[in-house]
């Protein structure tokens, strides 16, 4: 299908580029951008007056539930969910039933995703057999088989030598291991550490689960040479480590969700479920940490941290209730919010979003790994146009995703997406975009 994409804000923080600009479509490839020759004959045109033509979203953190989990999320509503939110590339964990650690596996879940022609699936293998943390799995064929990384998911690895073997297997052959720092002795609470858990008498996580889990791994890089990708980071005190950490030149990475980016302990209020995550919300100044860290480029990448919850796992109380929140459908609204908020801009809110996840995939991405992210000629045509100056209000019942349950519900948040196009094709259409 030929696209022309007219009378748009062409935003690229990858280039810099922010302007006016015509995009031509052929081919699933994006062919012109600028001037479009009037030779091209387009088979649909979309007017962009108004809106902001950007890359495709890159989310690096999106459970789909699929396979094991599907009375909470179906691959179909949880891949709605992502082009609905402008999501075109997103990154799965393992932490499926069974646990992604066979090649076999990995095959289905993405010859699914295809099928579906909606967003680009690009999953983590299991780094341990079964996320058991005891044996290690064959990580170059689930290479092979299309995997970007290696991950334990929200599941701790307790056994320091079976992380030291993961990471050393890795540097090996130079593939990233994915973890969430967390000690698994120290993080077995509810809630963050502090007078909101007191007060609810909620058993609480402190900061030091995250700090200690931090100096392990890097002990451990410094050993091994391995790159590692830190999974949403929670407080300030394990950002300062990151930060010292790029400062000495180790291959580290990491990212934060845009509930810990937005939210605090305080927002628990009265046990309210829909707050229930991992890693737990903290306090005030760790979420100021977190926001002055994503601006400053400590942190590399924000995440969803999709995770859909079935009603009767969340309508329980506080410390039974299943951790987790839908998240893809909010992910642009909350980015461009917290630009607005800090005052950052537009263009380092998409980069969070875009060009900046892509550099954490790298090379596993393959032949698009040059062109995912961002916007260029003979690159793939995955874009994202959305209206800046649009608000709206959460609403469950309005959301694509099978899980309804999210923080933000009620909120007025800024920016709805108009059309997502992946491949070059239309994969999602606002009921009032006009074209």
């Amino acid at each position: 299908m030929k696209i022309l994409i007219k009378n748009g804000r062409l935003v690229d923080p990858a280039t810099g580029r922010d302007g006016a600009a015509d995009v031509a479509i052929a081919a699933g490839r994006i062919v012109t951008i600028g001037s479009v020759s009037p030779d091209f004959q387009a088979d649909r045109s979309l007017d962009a007056t108004g809106l902001v033509v950007a890359p495709g979203l890159v989310d690096l953190a999106a459970r789909l539930r699929e396979p094991g989990y599907e009375h909470e999320g179906m691959l179909e509503s949880e891949m709605a969910a992502a082009v609905a939110g402008g999501v075109t590339s997103l990154v799965c964990p393992p932490d499926t039933d069974p646990a992604l650690d066979e090649p076999g596996l990995v095959e289905m879940l993405k010859f699914r995703a295809r099928n579906l022609n909606q967003s680009r699936l690009y999953p983590l293998g299991a780094l341990t057999r079964g996320l058991k943390g005891e044996s290690l799995t064959e990580m170059a064929e689930l290479t092979e088989a299309g995997c970007v990384g290696f991950s334990q998911a929200e599941v701790p690895l307790a056994n320091t030598q079976v992380l030291q073997r993961a990471l050393q297997y890795a540097a090996t052959f130079g593939y990233t291991v994915w973890l969430r720092p967390q000690d698994p002795h120290l993080g077995q609470g509810v809630a963050a550490s502090g007078a909101v858990a007191t007060r609810l008498g909620l058993s609480g996580v402190p900061v030091t689960a995250e700090t200690i889990a931090l100096h392990t791994i890097f002990e451990l890089m410094r050993a091994t040479g391995a790159r590692v990708h830190l999974c949403r980071l929670s407080s300030a005190a394990g950002l300062k480590l990151v930060r010292a950490a790029k400062d000495e030149g180790l291959p580290v990475s990491c990212d934060v969700s845009v509930n810990h980016l937005h939210l605090t302990d305080l927002d628990i209020g009265y046990f309210n479920a829909d707050m229930r995550l991992n890693p737990p919300l903290r306090q005030q100044r760790d979420r100021d940490a977190i926001r002055a860290a994503l601006a400053d480029g400590t942190v590399d990448a924000l995440v969803s941290d999709h995770t859909p919850v079935d009603e009767d796992a969340k309508t329980l109380p506080f410390g039974e209730a299943e951790p987790g929140a839908t998240g893809l459908e909010l992910l642009l609204s909350l980015s461009l919010k917290w630009g607005q908020d800090t005052g950052v801009g537009l263009l380092r809110s998409l980069a969070v979003l875009t060009s900046e996840p892509v550099r954490v995939i790298g090379e596993a991405l393959g032949s698009l790994a040059s062109s995912t992210g961002r916007l260029v000629e003979g690159g793939v045509a995955d874009l994202c146009l959305f209206d800046p100056g649009a608000r709206w209000q959460v609403a469950p019942a309005m959301l694509q995703s099978q899980g309804k349950h999210t923080p933000f519900t009620g909120y007025e948040l800024p920016g709805r997406v108009r059309w997502t196009v992946v491949a070059g094709q239309v994969a999602f259409e606002a009921r009032d975009a006009a074209a």
